[in-house]
């Protein structure tokens, strides 16, 4: 092994020495610079490594997370690429189109500067999109904040969704959807997780590779500045256990560009003249331009001073490691250069030569015939990987064996709880957050947020597409291995409810220290669970993100898996939303004959929570009987048979109905029958059911499907009147529940 040491915080290699603070700041550890060392055979420079600080950091290397995330399976035919190879993943929906979508975080810049880190955030998944030749046709985001009580988690919440509107209605991207989630363990590391879907027929697909050997490497878009800094390693490399100043590290945004480049691209990408075309995100140019390289197995040459630069005063290390927005890096022959600039230069879009292909397999950034970095592409792209020996962690046994009869049954009217569920901060009405959102630009939306799953249409099809964000990291905090799976299932489910298919999936992965063993424990069993789930669905995991040290003063948040499920409706007018639409349609349950008082359903409950200030019990799911609900119910929608369906999640059966109600400006009448404990048959969060409206002369064909599919259904009552009408339990009026809910966050 090579000698190391800490000698008076240097780290001392072979005599030659690198500030502690330095290998710090690059999460660097000594044993990977011990590699770096050896497997290069020699000491790197300070230039040499910030390109290793960028590409093994965790945000760009995957060091905890790679081998694990070979267990989503990925043999899928509608797949036109590989999960993993390109910006995000691709699916074939027939007629000559495909959809591009991925999700992202952007956890870390946005507890730094909310506003920003929330907008780059945005910014960063749009280019992903449109870097592989697609049009972004929506948005959709994951938030996750401490309770609003505290002024700082206000301040971040507020700067959040501010970022998020700003930025994605400049661009004219509608954003469609999405879910807002507040717990205590997510004070001061709000999780923002961005989700863009994009359009292009499928012999128009562009992906991130150099091309030949002797093509040019155009860089276009902003001027390259000091901001984003050590992004990448700076921020989604670490915890949060210092004071360190880390503003820099965030990135700022051009929305007004990012549009004019989102048309220029485009265009670039239609007119065939170039080989490939990457987005400068985490790591900026030197992530861009060595992962092209990679792609395309040859090597770059970077010429530092043709880089256009805000700064007159960057150095060539500030100049790779920028991580400046709204820029794109396009390779194009030579002879090809001069009509991709013109298109650049009618948009008005800055651009520049700034380096060329070689056939080295190696990455020389030089400074006119100076060379300032030697190294092999192989090395940079290769970071090592950990897999950890977990354990699992002491909360976990405990909660999971707690005994949930020892909980009463509370002793006020189930009206009261019923109506402070309402307008708890989990279940309340999101329309000041998504109102802020433009859901409405480009014209295609059919079904808006704020039910479980939106709808855009396809122009010029008839298909539509369906898409909803989901995670609940209460249950994956009791059981990972079950919580991930109920992640996957209710994503799918939201998306069910609107009638489409859920085709394939994308993740993001938000956990705490990877190197806790309890945290990496909390990891490996949630991937494995949403990689059975997934296999069972046949919605292969297609792109994703993994965001791991989410911790402020040493206290991880709760493990929360997000999942973005996206269906297709080759019919796109045949759908249903969440509301009760007409007198005298029936109401029936998808998935149970009867309304099940098992305590056990109240494991991970909003209710427990909320009424018993517990987190306990052990989560469940029945996936075969999952996956049959909700072929039963896209088939049902499919045939024109509902009026409504709304998926039992958060809140349980009643508020199901009573938002069910709210959305209809309707009142319900129950005609089912109540035996046992009323909490758990009302605010039980029984996995696997669907409430759902049905005219009534189309129920008894409603029942023969439901005896074909062998799914379990029960008669809850009718639609109709001003009051939510349970006999014996609820006696509430529609307008009542209405106020309560639209107490709103």
């Amino acid at each position: 092994m090579w000698g190391l040491e800490l000698n008076e915080g240097i780290w001392i290699v072979r005599n030659m020495a690198f500030d502690k603070e330095i290998l710090d700041e690059l999460a660097i550890s000594p044993a990977e610079y011990e590699l770096i060392v050896k497997r290069l055979g020699r000491v790197p420079n300070h230039l040499e490594l910030g390109l290793f600080g960028s590409l093994w950091s965790e945000h760009c290397g995957y060091k905890h997370s790679k081998p694990l995330l070979k267990l989503f399976a990925s043999d899928n035919p509608r797949l036109l690429v590989n999960p993993g190879e390109e910006n995000a993943g691709v699916v074939d929906i027939g007629d000559g189109y495909a959809i591009v979508f991925k999700i992202e975080s952007h956890n870390h810049p946005s507890a730094i500067e909310p506003y920003q880190g929330a907008a780059t955030g945005v910014g960063g998944i749009v280019r992903d999109i449109f870097a592989m030749g697609a049009r972004p046709i929506a948005l959709l985001n994951s938030l996750r904040f401490g309770p609003l009580s505290n002024d700082r988690n206000k301040y971040l919440f507020d700067g959040v969704v501010s970022g998020i509107s700003a930025y994605g209605n400049c661009i004219g991207v509608p954003n469609i959807g999405g879910e807002v989630v507040f717990a205590e363990c997510y004070s001061g590391n709000p999780l923002v997780n961005a989700m863009c879907i994009g359009l292009l027929k499928v012999d128009e697909l562009v992906k991130a590779t150099s091309g030949s050997s002797g093509n040019l490497l155009i860089l276009a878009g902003s001027g390259t500045g000091k901001d984003g800094i050590h992004g990448a390693s700076g921020l989604a490399s670490r915890s949060f256990e210092d004071d360190r100043e880390l503003r820099p590290t965030v990135q700022v945004g051009n929305p007004f560009l990012e549009k004019i480049l989102i048309e220029s691209c485009l265009e670039v990408a239609k007119s065939g003249k170039i080989d490939g075309m990457q987005d400068l995100g985490a790591a900026g140019l030197t992530s861009a331009s060595v992962e092209c390289a990679a792609s395309g197995s040859t090597g770059i040459e970077i010429d530092i001073d043709l880089v256009p630069r805000r700064d007159d005063d960057m150095s060539p290390y500030e100049v790779m490691l920028s991580e400046t927005q709204e820029r794109m890096l396009v390779s194009v022959k030579p002879e090809n250069a001069e009509s991709v600039k013109e298109i650049f230069d009618r948009w008005d879009i800055d651009n520049s030569i700034i380096g060329k292909v070689t056939t080295s397999n190696r990455v020389h950034i030089v400074s006119g015939t100076q060379l300032l970095a030697d190294l092999p592409v192989g090395l940079l792209t290769d970071p090592p990987q950990y897999v950890i020996d977990s354990i699992t962690p002491p909360y976990l046994e405990p909660l999971q064996n707690f005994d949930l009869n020892q909980i009463n049954v509370p002793d006020i009217a189930p009206n009261m709880v019923l109506m402070r569920l309402l307008s708890t901060s989990n279940i309340t009405c999101r329309q000041s957050v998504y109102q802020k959102y433009d859901h409405q630009v480009q014209t295609n939306t059919v079904i808006p947020p704020g039910s479980d799953g939106s709808l855009i249409r396809i122009k010029g099809t008839e298909k539509g597409i369906s898409a909803s964000t989901d995670g609940n990291g209460r249950l994956a905090y009791l059981d990972p291995y079950v919580g991930g799976q109920i992640a996957v299932a209710e994503a799918c489910r939201n998306v069910s409810c609107t009638g489409a298919e859920p085709i394939a999936l994308t993740n993001c992965l938000n956990f705490g220290n990877p190197e806790k063993p309890e945290v990496y424990f909390q990891l490996e069993n949630c991937v494995k669970g949403m990689a059975d789930a997934s296999t069972k669905f046949s919605s292969p995991v297609i792109s994703g993100n993994v965001s791991l040290y989410n911790e402020t003063q040493n206290t991880p948040i709760y493990p929360t898996p997000v999942v973005g499920a996206v269906g297709l409706t080759e019919n796109v007018r045949n759908y249903v939303d969440m509301s009760f639409k007409n007198d005298d349609d029936v109401v029936l349950l998808l998935g149970s004959s009867e309304v099940v008082c098992d305590v056990d359903y109240l494991a991970g409950s909003e209710y427990l929570e909320i009424f018993h200030d517990l987190i306990a019990g052990q989560p469940s799911i029945d996936l075969e009987k999952e996956i049959s609900v909700q072929k039963l119910c896209r088939d049902l929608i499919q045939h024109d048979l509902l009026k409504s369906a709304h998926d039992c999640s958060e809140g349980g059966l009643a508020v199901a109905i009573a938002e069910s109600c709210i959305k209809g400006e309707i009142g319900f009448k129950g005609e089912f029958e109540t035996r046992g404990r009323w909490d758990v048959q009302l605010f039980g969060e029984q996995q696997s059911r669907i409430v759902i409206s049905v005219k009534k002369g189309n129920v008894a064909e409603v029942m023969r499907f439901c005896i074909d599919y062998q799914v379990e259904v029960l008669n809850l009552g009718k639609v109709g009147g001003e009051l939510l009408y349970v006999p014996g339990l609820l006696d509430v009026s529609v307008a009542e529940i209405s106020e309560a809910w639209m107490v709103g966050i």
